[in-house]
């Protein structure tokens, strides 16, 4: 499960229309299968049956409403791009997960990011977590508290997310994205030229800090943005540009393998039987 975050906007309509993979548009209502969670205070403000028909534009200008009733909210150095976006990605090999944990899976990387505070339901940040394409979560956040302060986010951020993205693969058992399937070895205990070169394939596999994340990354956000252009063709680069950032997961994994082996104790050689030579008698 990996954690992205995305520089922040303006407005969320562009964040949004990214997390659904095309433009938002305010004839397309969006149920509760792909909004799958949303700030608690929303439950004291509508009713259920009034958010199941709002449409993507209509999301949209909920998460918005802070900043346009909050002309004079601003973070530091007078920053006010409040929308705050981040996604999460289940490990390719990864179980489908069911509804409610994909809104439990939201809550708790909301408690993370620090734009949800248990036990004040009817205050905080609006936000919303969309789940509308496979294996992928979006999370949108206003950081202009409904009272007009503002929440600047911890400047670690990333790492809250990815320590609690890491307790969640273990409580739903899913597959470790760091590791994949088989448990990375301890490298630096072992200080031999074997070991420097298996670090050196762990860097590179490295799926949060590693180089070949950072290009897989632009890659696949560059496919986004493609799909929301209109035409056939950019609907068909997309669709490449989606190929070539899965081979360059599938390099990663077998860089954190071919890591794996470099460091695992090679077999102690099996001593040659003994020969017994018959002796005659004379």
């Amino acid at each position: 499960m990996i954690p992205r975050l995305h520089e922040r906007t303006h407005r969320p309509h562009d964040p949004l229309a990214e997390a659904l993979g095309r433009p938002v548009s305010p004839n397309e209502g969006l149920t509760e299968y792909t909004v799958v969670a949303h700030w608690p205070g929303l439950d004291c403000f509508t009713l259920d049956d009034e958010r199941k028909t709002w449409t993507s534009v209509q999301w949209a200008e909920h998460l918005e409403g802070p900043y346009l009733e909050h002309p004079f909210a601003a973070g530091p150095d007078d920053d006010r791009r409040a929308i705050l976006h981040l996604d999460i990605r289940l490990h390719p090999n990864d179980r489908e997960l069911t509804g409610p944990e994909w809104a439990e899976t939201a809550h708790r990387l909301a408690r993370a990011a620090g734009i949800e505070i248990p036990g004040a339901a009817e205050h905080g940040w609006r936000w919303i977590a969309v789940r509308a394409q496979p294996g992928r979560l979006d999370l949108i956040a206003n950081l202009i508290h409904i009272d007009g302060t503002w929440r600047t986010p911890p400047a670690d951020i990333l790492r809250h997310l990815s320590d609690e993205a890491r307790r969640i693969e273990q409580d739903l058992h899913l597959i470790a994205e760091r590791t994949g399937a088989t448990p990375r070895p301890a490298i630096r205990t072992m200080p031999t030229a074997v070991a420097q070169l298996a670090s050196v394939l762990t860097q590179l596999a490295d799926e949060q800090a590693g180089p070949l994340a950072a290009v897989r990354g632009l890659v696949e956000h560059t496919a986004h943005r493609i799909a929301c252009q209109p035409g056939a063709a950019g609907t068909d680069t997309a669709h490449r540009l989606d190929l070539i950032a899965r081979r360059l997961h599938a390099i990663q994994q077998d860089l954190d393998t071919a890591a794996a082996h470099l460091v695992q104790p090679s077999a102690a050689a099996v001593p040659a039987a003994v020969r017994h030579t018959a002796h005659r008698s004379p």
